[in-house]
């Protein structure tokens, strides 16, 4: 996947530059897969959150970026980097990473193709990383007004996912276990779109609606307040999974201007929730 530059200080750097110039963003990691730079306000406990608002580096994922400057900027920061994270859930990508481990008690890929079976998906041709641990980096990609939640072993046992705020190792990585390599003959494609039933499932579920009759109404209302309760850095997967749900149900249509209402009461714009509610809809089968 990596082409050689001639002005790359590192192979590192090398292969986080190529992976830059197909818009995917990145970060400089040790040996250890985790962020080469520290945070600036490690020694500092009452600062506030900081996402990279203070303009240094060492903020994680925050700091990914598919800029060829920003980038070497980064590694001239972290000399002793390794590999690089890719960022997932940023355009232009909107990279999902589907995590296949590998144990003695696991067969992630089984279970992967059990998954695929009962819910009727295959996963498309892709870009595919192998893990010096023998597991695999299956990478699919998102519609742009969805946040999928990284996740550990909820899909089903020793599938990991990397979403909104995760990373996955980008190959050429050389880590303490080895390197990561792309698995031949998946290194020319782009990764693929996430199979809509297996989107799906990636997302959070609602919380079942306590002593309510099971009426289209109440199925409804439970919806709406699915996406009322939801919290910031939620609020669009939310409504787009409330969406899907309620085309999947029939009802749909009549709950575009409830959902869409609940999406600005908690901070949505209207075009913001009109959009995501039309993203449901198409991929659901459905005509906005």
């Amino acid at each position: 996947m990596a082409t050689t530059d001639r002005q790359a200080t590192t192979p590192a750097l090398a292969h986080a530059l190529s992976a830059a110039e197909r818009g995917l963003r990145v970060i400089p990691l040790t040996r250890t897969k985790l962020p080469a730079l520290r945070s600036p306000h490690r020694d500092d406990p009452a600062s506030g959150p900081c996402r990279g608002e203070c303009g240094r580096f060492g903020h994680g994922v925050h700091d990914a970026s598919a800029d060829p400057a920003r980038v070497r900027a980064l590694f001239a920061a972290a000399p002793w980097a390794t590999g690089y994270g890719i960022a997932c859930g940023l355009p232009p990508h909107h990279l999902i990473g589907v995590d296949l481990d590998v144990t003695s008690r696991t067969d992630s890929s089984a279970a992967l193709r059990d998954l695929a079976s009962r819910h009727l998906f295959t996963i498309p041709p892709t870009v595919v990383v192998l893990t010096p641990s023998g597991g695999r980096h299956l990478w699919l990609t998102g519609p742009p007004d969805v946040a999928v939640p990284n996740s550990a072993s909820r899909l089903a046992p020793g599938i990991d996912i990397r979403g909104a705020g995760g990373y996955l190792v980008g190959p050429g990585s050389r880590t303490r276990h080895g390197v990561y390599t792309t698995a031949p003959g998946t290194a020319h494609l782009a990764p693929a779109p996430c199979p809509r039933a297996l989107l799906r499932l990636l997302l959070p579920r609602p919380r079942a609606p306590r002593h309510t009759p099971a009426t289209d109404g109440a199925h409804g209302r439970g919806l709406v307040q699915f996406v009322l309760a939801a919290p910031e850095g939620e609020r669009n997967t939310r409504l787009f999974w409330a969406a899907c749900r309620a085309y999947e149900d029939g009802i749909g249509p009549a709950l575009v201007a409830p959902l869409a209402e609940a999406a600005r009461t908690t901070g949505l714009t209207e075009r913001e929730a009109r959009a995501t509610i039309a993203s449901a809809a198409r991929m659901t089968g459905h005509h906005p």
